[in-house]
């Protein structure tokens, strides 16, 4: 990120806020990092007007005045990629939050400068190439095994490319060689385990591939209704308290992907800590490790710098692009774009720009849009060939719940899944208080080839259609039972509301905070699905036998059904039993004597 021998001086002429002017920077170029006064404050040249620059400062300026130093790297904002980022925690600019707690307690000293890396940390690194092989961009020369779940695979720098004329095995630190490359004019460039990148570069692919995998995380109405690919984009909306953050952490927690990237952009310290706490004691529900060797975290709580959350959004999917190019399954979590929206809406303002809608810039949607279109799923550049995805979940917080937020609209307009959080289902205690009746994905259709059985995968498309309808019938009849009660409803349409509410209590409904109910599987979710279909369908075939309806509501195995969710993984041949049991008890009913 900095290149002393070019480094140029200016000096400060003013100062609001978070946003610094300088004069006598000739030769600076947007984006460049600076460091700013005589505290070396962090900042990136945002603006350019002849030899004066708009810098943002991505910490508290106070203190600062006109006058004071200012010096140009020359270089952009970068962030170093390399072994170490697992189970690392960074701020929104790459500095290790753990390693300056140890070194400056809880309050960390402006203008503070820490690598992203550990400098002093020996790595073993395996080469997986010999001594005169060719490579180009992206080739894996090694490895070296970062935790117990992820093999870090080193790979050939950007614009590197030639023959390996020296490579060993051996304990390095990121910064030493452990192999030469020439190129053929002669040149020569060390291969060191670590190399940087640009964050407001998207990393370059050789081709995009189509993200037609789910990506299972686990959450019923999310798998089931409303799936997310891997590679794909997802939006979750919702006012104060409706949830998001629980959904992010669920997520995070418990998706299907090699790396798990969390970037907590703006929100309160108490819920970043919760996931600091957390993710140490968490388990992986395939591997048995804690969750905390597969994940990388970046906390930008709402009482840092606001400028800061911008870049902290850049290096969270610049550090997933990485490990992507790997050929690993990486989901990245924001919480949440809207302070990010707000960070850009204030620094536009100190600048001076012409605002738009609701005081946003005119280039949000496009900033919007160019964060999500770096997700998806890619065949990645260099030998062996391999494929990656990455997924991209941002929560987004509109005042009020208004999704006419333009931040809403914009983010709207670039995913392909809507999960709507709706406070009244929160007020209820319903959890996840995804709104099953406005949301959507446009993944569904590949819900079905996730299942090794095709015409069972088919079956579970038919599954979530048909509860689907059901749920939609009972958001009709509901407003004529307010109006007459539901006594005045057919056998057929009473059915109907209680196999919704089935659907809704012992389905949909999922306990976060229960050990087995927290997670499950897409096999246990067609079960449990195909099992409250057929209690609907024998309950309507009993019906039309004259049985009551109350005599229905009462069967023993209701209560079955209601615990479904709790049976663990490794016993969901329990709930095939159930349909059994549903059919001897139906059995048993006898027909009304009135309607004899």
């Amino acid at each position: 990120m900095e290149n002393t021998d070019q480094a140029k001086e200016g000096r400060i002429v003013k100062v609001a806020g978070p946003v610094v002017v300088a004069e006598a920077m000739t030769g600076a170029r947007m984006y460049d990092v600076v460091k700013v006064g005589r505290l070396n404050l962090i900042g990136e040249v945002v603006e350019l007007h002849g030899d004066l620059a708009s810098i943002q400062v991505y910490e508290e300026t106070g203190g600062i005045g006109p006058g004071e130093q200012v010096v140009n790297t020359q270089a952009p904002l970068s962030v170093e990629l390399g072994p170490g980022l697992i189970e690392s925690i960074y701020d929104g600019i790459q500095r290790p939050l753990d390693t300056l707690y140890r070194a400056q307690g809880e309050f960390m000293s402006r203008g503070t400068s820490l690598p992203g890396l550990d400098r002093e940390k020996k790595w073993h690194f395996e080469p997986t190439v010999k001594e005169a092989a060719e490579v180009a961009p992206g080739d894996i020369i090694g490895q070296v095994r970062e935790t117990t779940m992820v093999m870090h695979k080193i790979m050939v720098p950007h614009g590197v490319e030639g023959t390996i004329k020296k490579i060993s095995e051996g304990q390095y630190t990121v910064d030493e060689p452990v192999g030469l490359v020439v190129d053929p004019s002669g040149k020569q460039t060390e291969l060191k385990l670590m190399q940087t990148w640009a964050v407001r570069n998207p990393r370059a692919v050789v081709r995009r591939l189509p993200p037609n995998r789910i990506l299972v995380t686990g959450q019923r109405i999310i798998d089931t209704f409303f799936p997310v690919t891997k590679g794909g984009t997802a939006c979750v909306p919702g006012p104060f308290g409706s949830g998001k953050t629980v959904i992010q952490h669920q997520l995070a927690k418990w998706v299907d992907a090699d790396i798990v990237v969390y970037v907590g952009c703006g929100e309160r310290g108490n819920e970043m800590t919760d996931v600091l706490m957390e993710f140490p004691e968490l388990k992986d529900p395939r591997t048995g490790e804690p969750l905390m060797k597969r994940s990388v975290l970046i906390a930008n709580t709402s009482n840092m710098p606001v400028a800061a959350r911008e870049a902290s959004v850049y290096t969270g999917i610049t550090i997933a692009e990485y490990f992507r190019d790997m050929g690993y399954v990486v989901a990245l979590m924001a919480d949440s774009t809207s302070r990010w929206a707000e960070a850009m809406r204030e620094i536009s303002t100190r600048l001076e720009e012409m605002p738009a809608e609701e005081g946003y810039p005119a280039y949000l949607a496009a900033r919007i849009a160019a964060f999500y279109e770096r997700a998806g799923r890619v065949q990645c550049h260099g030998n062996p060939q391999r494929q990656g995805s990455l997924s991209v979940v941002g929560a987004v917080s509109p005042p009020g719940g208004d999704l006419s937020d333009p931040v809403v609209q914009a983010t709207l307009h670039v995913v392909k899944v809507f999960w709507s959080l709706k406070a009244e289902l929160a007020y209820q205690r319903h959890f996840p208080a995804i709104d099953w009746l406005s949301s959507y994905s446009f993944y569904q259709q590949y819900l079905c080839e996730h299942f090794e059985d095709r015409e069972q995968g088919d079956e579970m498309l038919s599954l979530a259609s048909r509860a689907m309808s059901i749920l939609q019938q009972e958001s009709e009849l509901r407003e004529i039972v307010r109006l007459v009660g539901a006594e005045a409803l057919s056998p057929e349409d009473r059915i109907a509301l209680h196999t919704a509410r089935i659907l809704r209590e012992d389905f949909l409904y999922q306990n976060a905070f229960h050990q087995v109910d927290t997670f499950a599987s897409l096999k246990k979710q067609y079960e449990m699905l195909k099992t409250v279909l057929h209690f609907h369908k024998q309950a309507t075939a009993a019906i039309a036998q004259n049985v009551e309806t109350d005599d229905i509501f009462k069967l023993a195995v209701r209560e079955e059904i209601a615990r479904a969710r709790f049976v663990p993984e490794d016993q969901v041949d329990k709930i095939v039993k159930i349909r059994d049991k549903i059919d001897e008890q139906m059995k048993q009913l006898q027909p009304s004597a009135a309607q004899l």
